[in-house]
């Protein structure tokens, strides 16, 4: 037990001090499998007689992905920037209106919060995160650099992975297990993808039509909010309705947006994405809300966004290997999903008793 609880400390430091690197290696595994089955779909095609070549499909992979990145960076730290500015012309107003909010319990605490308000420095909290933002665009390069080598290296990764485990049919099982994350978490990174832009086109029009002079930003923020689990959709609804307060001052105005913003948010998150993303995670409601604190904790707010992602690919190999099936039974919503190389396994023996 010492030693387990040694070495989880040893990773956990890795994990911090390391965090940028290992931020931007994961966020281009994602990506990679995201893109890999298209890339072997492009390589198989052909064109009469001529068939793509397999480093041409690799390279034109590494260049839209280069150029997507690079375009929405860049469309993102606008979006910021413009955030920050209106941000920094708000300051002075946003004390007065966050107090007003508390004006219904009496003059005494509408004048203790308003003392409270104008103890914090907003300016030098947006500057920070202003310096904050200036690292995204190294964090993409360093993405697309990963990417392409994982890509000039995905031809030799079934022969690599046979070496490295010395047996055919435990390297089948594995790469098996691998194509279950790969599989899983491409269905739940389109899904969210798609209920996001829904979501994030919606409070968009909405921002728009009452006026609200960052409905663009907004809009783009609550589309990358709502990656992250829970917790996302909540922090999208209230920013976008202290943006209303502040600018417009009216609390029945401020009241219907919420109200509108937060039904958004309702059926969007709770009916259109369990309806579209299945039984595709079989996540446990706590052990997401578990897995974003921890990740959040390690690795910030890029952590939060990479929280689902990690948790499935935990409880797929936790649930392949019997001594730690008991942590897939916490992080599973049903009790444990059934092993991957399992249920392949026994279903064409359950066809052929049929």
């Amino acid at each position: 037990m010492a030693l387990i609880i040694i070495a989880f400390a040893v990773v956990l430091f890795l994990l911090v001090q390391a965090r940028f690197l290992l931020i931007s290696l994961v966020t281009a595994i994602v990506i990679f499998s995201l893109m890999s089955d298209a890339i072997s779909f492009i390589a198989r095609a052909r064109i009469g007689p001529l068939a793509i070549p397999n480093w041409l499909a690799s390279i034109a992979a590494v260049v839209a992905i280069a150029a997507a990145l690079l375009t929405l960076t860049s469309v993102v730290l606008a979006q910021i920037n413009t955030v920050l500015l209106t941000t920094l012309s708000y300051a002075d107003r946003a004390p007065e209106a966050i107090a007003r909010l508390f004006s219904w319990l009496g003059e005494n605490t509408e004048a203790a919060v308003l003392n409270s308000v104008q103890t914090v420095e907003f300016g030098g909290y947006i500057r920070t995160l202003a310096s904050q933002a200036g690292n995204l665009m190294q964090g993409t390069v360093l993405v697309i650099l990963f990417v392409g080598f994982l890509f000039a290296e995905r031809v030799w990764f079934s022969t690599k992975l046979v070496n490295f485990v010395g047996d055919p049919v435990q390297a089948d099982r594995v790469g098996r297990i691998i194509g279950s994350i790969i599989r899983r978490v491409n269905r739940y990174l389109a899904v969210k993808t798609l209920v996001s832009l829904m979501t994030g086109v919606m409070v968009w029009a909405l921002a728009g039509l009452f006026g609200l002079d960052l409905a663009v930003a907004l809009g783009i923020l609550t589309f990358m909010l709502n990656y992250i689990p829970n917790i996302g959709s909540i922090v999208a609804t209230a920013m976008v309705a202290l943006v209303a307060y502040v600018q417009l001052g009216d609390p029945a105005m401020t009241g219907a947006i919420f109200a509108i913003t937060g039904v958004i948010q309702f059926i969007n998150g709770n009916v259109l994405d369990p309806m579209m993303m299945g039984r595709a995670l079989r996540l446990s409601s706590f052990g997401i809300i578990i897995s974003l604190a921890f990740w959040g904790a390690v690795w910030g707010i890029p952590g939060m966004f990479l929280s689902v992602p990690i948790t499935v690919a935990a409880m797929i190999v936790c649930s392949e290997i019997p001594a730690l099936r008991p942590l897939a039974i916490l992080l599973s919503r049903e009790g444990l999903p059934e092993p991957e190389t399992e249920a392949r396994e026994t279903a064409p023996h359950a066809r052929a008793a049929e």
